[in-house]
């Protein structure tokens, strides 16, 4: 009788420990296959977004390496739209783990930014990686939806891991995430505004190489091009001179005149297949090489300056792993489908690409957010010869004067980047050498960015070696 009392008690211990802590455990990944020993707890499953329709997120959560009960939370979106935070932020850049060459395994990432925060990644809408919903119609969807939803799946997220609604709130992501980050901020202080109860501390936007003006944002790809000597003086010319590009639109790119039209696509033709358009100094992968490789387990991998150029392909394949899909709680619906990177099945509305995104961030920057906005140099996609002028632009229309001069700023004394700052609240930054996804090409120069950023720090602009 004793032992059962016993028993008993030691197991009310644990409910009341889960409950206390606020830990799912049903959602802790215990390991992953192929993975390195950590001493910090990952959690990875599903919240429900729309029950009724069987809507629902997928989310990969992983603690800071150290003391994770003192650091603040950060959220990071993939863009696309309709592309895996799962995939790309949380397993190609700045995630604890990067795929094995052989596509079977994991490796540590040293320059993790949980070393920084706790971070939470989820797949964005419903339809894209893991994420569902029952009801097919809600493939077809777009920025509002999105942006509710994601408000909706924090919501019940805290109610998983309570004791994150007492820690800061960073919101960050890339390239699509210029759209989806502020909107769901706006969609969190519009609940602040009205809520009596729970409010989101939101103490920090930063989005990289983000689209956030079409007609800005698409000539800079054919500056870019000029500028990096991949298209000629004749086409550079013909392009800026005869593309008006504020009738530009992602519903009809095109609709524009014959000439412009048939510049870009002279100018496209001209750069070739064989550039990496997100990092035009990376050699690219074949991928029928890669595949082939990873089925017969060969354990090499393509390097291009020292970064993984095939990790895509390794990753699709360790992804698609049952045995990883059951570590981490994924496709718990049986999908018709395989995870990819971006999704096949999403019809995501193709005119919300044209929202220009700068009131949005004068609102954030209005509730005295700060806000950082980095460009990989590299990026031919969204390059920043846009990013900056639309910066530049919104901090004059705020009346926000320079508070830091554009200036070079550095990791390791050597040049991390430039970057400059308007009013204490808005940053320009560049990250030297690095991709669309900054963190994949340049993961300690972004590192770098992002403790400055969550720590309130301005970049360091001073090296410690003299010349």
């Amino acid at each position: 009788m004793m032992k059962l009392v016993m028993f008993l008690w030691s197991l009310l211990m644990v409910v009341v420990s889960v409950r206390v802590s606020g830990y799912p455990v049903e959602d802790l990944v215990n390991k992953l296959p192929g993975q390195p020993e950590v001493e910090f707890k990952q959690y990875a499953g599903y919240v429900d977004v729309d029950v009724k329709a069987g809507r629902s997120l997928f989310y990969y959560f992983v603690e800071a390496v150290v003391d994770p009960h003192l650091k603040p939370l950060t959220l990071w979106l993939n863009g696309g739209p309709g592309c895996s935070s799962v995939g790309g932020g949380a397993f190609t850049e700045l995630g604890p783990f990067y795929p094995r060459a052989d596509g079977r395994g994991l490796r540590i990432n040293k320059f993790s930014w949980n070393r920084v925060s706790n971070l939470l990644f989820v797949e964005s809408p419903a339809g894209v990686g893991w994420s569902y919903s029952n009801r097919t119609s809600d493939y077809t969807t777009g920025d509002e939806r999105t942006a509710n939803d994601m408000r909706v799946f924090l919501m019940r997220w805290y109610e998983k891991f309570p004791e994150f609604k007492l820690h800061d709130l960073f919101l960050t992501g890339e390239s699509y995430a210029g759209h989806y980050i502020p909107q769901l901020a706006t969609a969190l202080l519009k609940h602040n505004k009205y809520s009596t109860d729970f409010k989101f501390k939101i103490k920090g936007v930063a989005i990289g190489n983000p689209l956030l003006k079409l007609d800005r944002d698409a000539p800079a790809t054919y500056e870019f091009f000029w500028s990096h000597g991949m298209i000629s003086d004749e086409l550079g010319l013909t392009i800026m001179n005869q593309c008006d590009f504020e009738d530009y639109a992602f519903s009809s790119p095109h609709n524009v005149s014959k000439s412009c039209n048939g510049a870009i696509a002279e100018a496209n033709r001209v750069v070739g297949d064989y550039i990496n358009s997100y990092d035009v100094i990376l050699d690219v992968c074949y991928p029928s090489i890669v595949e082939q490789e990873l089925r017969l387990r060969k354990l090499a991998t393509k390097m291009s300056i020292g970064v993984d150029v095939c990790m895509t392909y390794e990753r699709r394949f360790y992804f698609n792993l049952h045995e990883v899909q059951q570590a981490l709680h994924a496709n718990r619906t049986n999908l018709p489908y395989r995870w990819s990177m971006c999704s096949d099945v999403l019809d995501y509305n193709n005119t919300d690409g044209n929202i220009n995104i700068l009131p949005l961030l004068k609102t954030i920057i209005s509730h005295k957010i700060p806000v950082w906005i980095f460009s990989g140099d590299q990026d031919s996609v969204v390059p920043l010869l846009g990013s900056r002028t639309l910066v530049r632009e919104l901090a004059h229309e705020m009346k926000h004067s320079i508070t830091v001069p554009y200036r070079a700023w550095f990791y390791k004394d050597q040049v991390g980047g430039w970057m400059t700052e308007y009013g204490n609240l808005l940053t320009f930054a560049t990250v030297r050498g690095a991709a669309h996804m900054v963190p994949y090409a340049q993961p300690g120069r972004a590192l770098q960015l992002f403790e400055s950023f969550v720590k309130g720090q301005r970049l360091p602009n001073i090296t410690q070696t003299s010349f």
